[in-house]
């Protein structure tokens, strides 16, 4: 059931599109707010905290993946991103700037309210603070680039500390290898899925309680890694 008080922000430089969006979003229950750029959209995000935002890549002036930046700098809000490109290196920007999912131009209104209702169905339960994310005794600030467990500051190299956040900002979802390679050590890297394993396992030991029974880190076989 739609959540009457989730709010949704459009982000496009096309009025026709945000109109007819915007209407086909409040049929669906949800209140909804529009944009025709970049820097407007980020005033009206940290005016009305929306529940998420849906944000076109090609706008003049300001792009989309300088709005998902800012935005990701100082919050969590759930992030769609609307291109008229399915290239894997876009994608791979758009996940390392922290986005949520793709959809690619031309789409259906109901495909783009699906996967609105997903995403907000995803976070609600999330743990999430403005500049980072809180999950039981363990808290990442991602402003500050730190780490604590038990209020006691955790030692972690460069890519430990990569890994950690890139899992942490998809919290609930799993993230396949391959992606976590692109987004850690960069899409040109040709890294294997044995040295993640490697980086996981020095991560547990050094956030969870009971490595070998992991609350934090979790493993989808066949799959990739997930953030609980």
């Amino acid at each position: 059931m739609t959540d009457p008080q989730a709010t949704t922000l459009l982000i496009d430089d096309d009025p026709i599109l945000l109109e007819l969006l915007s209407d086909h979003l409040q049929t669906a229950g949800y209140r909804s707010l529009t944009a025709r750029n970049g820097t407007v959209g980020l005033r009206l995000a940290a005016e009305a905290l929306p529940d998420l935002v849906v944000v076109d890549v090609m706008m003049p002036g300001m792009s989309g993946w300088e709005v998902c930046e800012t935005l990701r700098a100082k919050s969590l809000v759930p992030i769609i991103m609307l291109t008229a490109k399915d290239g894997e290196i876009d994608k791979l920007r758009g996940f390392r700037l922290g986005i949520d999912d793709y959809v690619t131009k031309p789409f259906s209104f109901a495909e783009l309210t699906a996967r609105i209702s997903a995403l907000l169905a995803r976070a609600q339960g999330a743990p999430q603070v403005l500049h980072g994310i809180r999950s039981g005794d363990l808290t990442i600030d991602f402003g500050q680039r730190s780490v604590t467990l038990d209020d006691r500051a955790v030692d972690l190299t460069v890519t430990e500390y990569r890994l950690l956040e890139t899992l942490a900002r998809c919290a609930k979802r799993t993230v396949p290898v391959e992606t976590v390679i692109a987004e850690v050590w960069g899409p040109e890297y040709a890294g294997t899925v044995e040295q993640v394993r490697h980086y996981i396992w020095a991560l547990r030991h050094k956030i969870e309680s009971d490595p070998s029974n992991p609350l934090h880190l979790l493993t989808d076989r066949g799959f990739g890694y997930r953030f609980e």
